[in-house]
């Protein structure tokens, strides 16, 4: 146990579960390295704790397994002891990803890995090709979206442990579908972080909206980056993860070289080539900042791809209508042509919500490169009532956002349930056991959401929050469903067309209606969209129409390139 700020360390054994409260001390010995060491006699099965200086008993910071929480005792689990079947997966391209993020607690009734393996052949027929987890790590109590997590190796008990975890990895593979396992890497929840007993996991010289920041570059950093990095390489080697998404990076402070992103980048990287297999590392940020992914040649972190907020604010501003907090700076019709041609919007261009310019130039990213959506956890938690687009736009419409957010170079990410348009909303819940901090809790949440005039805001701690939050899976699984055909047919089209591997599109507004080319030199396939209610979406002439839908005044249609035409006029009108 690296553990720098302990002047002495003992690790107790629990006798076995249901025998008492008998327990065996030993004491760790100090060795070079702040690193403390002991050989003791435990297997699979056995329970523990380490008492730091004479201190409380606390879990190992380097759990697999919490089974009775963050507070309790760390279980020992055997890595080996899983039977994969899945050696000849070899994961997935990155320009193959259709994302689909999930919260594991509210995707079934049951709320397990469990629950998910059930709709592993629903969501391949649907055209998704890899699921995004949000958080899985250990975090207090059993209702969390998961980013309060406070032992960052232990797999939330509650949602079925490592075995859940891998049970469902190696059946995902089996369909097809590969797993992506958000990760969180700025900063530690409130409430059971015993870290910063061992060692100097945090700093005050970064603040974030949570806390202090993980200590990347100050004193003892080295430590708690090694701590970071070995777990994102536990993801993929121990949990056969395809790759990860690391939350808010905007907020991983750290001056030094080479910076942490980076070399969490070349160390999944350098796995992946070892395993024989394709992994992915996705960065969120909402910085619209190109150095993320830019190769370290030309000074970035070379990371894969990023989250890519703008397509989601232009679209969403310009068809709800809305213009409080963020989207004031949205609205534009413009703006959505121009997400869709270069990714971001603001690319050094002054942002009054921030009150000073934002975003790099996007010229030297790849489309793809660009991971976006018209939901997601955030922008739909993060609304006072979690109301989906099902409450916000009508049906029209959501068929037309759907079709250029499937269809335009970009990695497209669906939120869960929004396929058949779920009608529960997805709000913020939390289970803390701490009084002081279920109150912080719910104060914060009114305060973040004054400059959106929202007042009505729902009790976190409540468990009907969290029940009220979980899908309802008989609006896509009995009877039909217009929007989940709307999404299969535009999926199914997705997987059939082939384009370009430097995918590229044109978009232009003309006349309230906005025309799309993807791959702009030789186009291969046009969306045509009305952005009011009436306009008109015209047939093109040379193209093959695919798909059509015409709804509340909204119309959208999908052409293809004539077989005929060897290379149809690339101009928009």
């Amino acid at each position: 146990m690296w553990a720098p700020a302990a002047r002495e360390l003992v690790v107790r054994l629990l006798d076995k579960p249901g025998a008492g409260d008998g327990y065996r001390e030993f004491p760790l010995k100090r060795q070079a390295g702040d690193v403390f060491t002991a050989l003791l006699e435990a297997g699979p099965g056995g329970r523990y704790f380490y008492r730091v200086n004479g201190g409380k008993p606390v879990p190992d910071p380097v759990s697999r397994l919490l089974p009775e929480g963050v507070h309790g005792p760390t279980e020992i689990v055997d890595p080996n002891a899983f039977r994969w079947t899945d050696d000849a997966w070899r994961g997935l391209r990155p320009e193959d990803y259709v994302l689909y993020e999930l919260h594991v607690g509210t995707f079934s009734r049951e709320g397990t890995f469990d629950g998910i393996l059930q709709r592993l052949e629903y969501l391949r027929d649907v055209g998704v090709t890899v699921i995004e987890l949000m958080p899985v790590a250990a975090f207090p109590g059993t209702r969390n979206w998961g980013y309060d997590g406070v032992a960052w190796y232990a797999v939330q008990a509650s949602y079925g442990g490592p075995e859940g975890l891998k049970t469902l990895v190696n059946a995902a593979h089996a369909a097809g579908l590969a797993v992506v396992l958000d990760v969180v890497y700025n900063h530690l929840g409130n409430e059971g972080n015993y870290l910063p007993m061992f060692g100097p996991y945090l700093t005050g010289r970064y603040p974030t909206p949570w806390g202090n920041a993980i200590n990347y570059d100050g004193p003892g950093s080295q430590g708690v980056r090694r701590y970071v990095i070995e777990n994102a390489l536990y993801w993929i080697a121990e949990y056969h993860l395809d790759g990860l998404r690391l939350d808010a990076v905007q907020t991983m402070h750290d001056a030094s070289q080479p910076h942490i992103l980076a070399e969490i980048g070349e160390n999944v990287q350098e796995l992946a080539r070892e395993l024989g297999r394709t992994v992915c590392v996705i960065a969120e940020t909402d910085e619209n900042d190109g150095r993320i992914v830019r190769p370290a040649r030309r000074g970035g972190y070379g990371l894969d791809a990023l989250w890519s907020d703008d397509f989601h604010h232009a679209v969403h501003a310009y068809f709800t209508g809305e213009r409080r907090g963020y989207y004031q700076d949205f609205g534009r019709p413009e703006q959505i042509a121009r997400a869709l041609e270069q990714g971001f919007v603001y690319q050094g261009e002054y942002f009054q919500f921030w009150e000073r310019p934002r975003g790099t130039p996007a010229r030297d990213m790849r489309l793809p490169q660009h991971v976006i959506c018209i939901q997601n956890h955030d922008q739909v938690g993060n609304r006072a009532l979690g109301e989906r687009l099902h409450h916000l736009v009508p049906r029209g419409v959501r068929r037309l956002m759907a079709a250029l957010l499937l269809l335009a170079p970009e990695t497209p990410l669906l939120f869960m349930g929004q396929e058949y348009d779920e009608a529960a909303p997805f709000l913020f819940f939390t289970d803390f056991s701490d009084p002081e901090l279920q109150r912080a809790v719910g104060d914060g949440r009114r305060r973040e959401f004054r400059e959106f005039n929202w007042d009505e805001v729902p009790d976190p701690q409540d468990p009907q929050t969290f029940e009220l939050s979980k899908l309802n899976w008989d609006l896509a699984l009995h009877g039909h469903n217009a929007m989940l055909k709307w999404h299969r047919d535009v999926l199914d089209l997705r997987r059939r067309v082939v384009l370009p591997a430097e995918r590229t599109c044109r978009a232009r507004i003309v006349n309230e209606m906005l025309f799309l080319d993807v791959a702009a030199v030789r186009p291969v396939l046009r969306v045509t969209a009305s952005l009011a209610p009436g306009a008109d979406a015209p047939g093109e002439p040379g193209w093959e129409e695919a798909l059509a839908s015409e709804e509340d005044g909204y119309a959208v249609r999908i052409f293809l390139a004539a077989a005929s035409e060897s290379s149809p006029s690339s101009a928009a009108p």
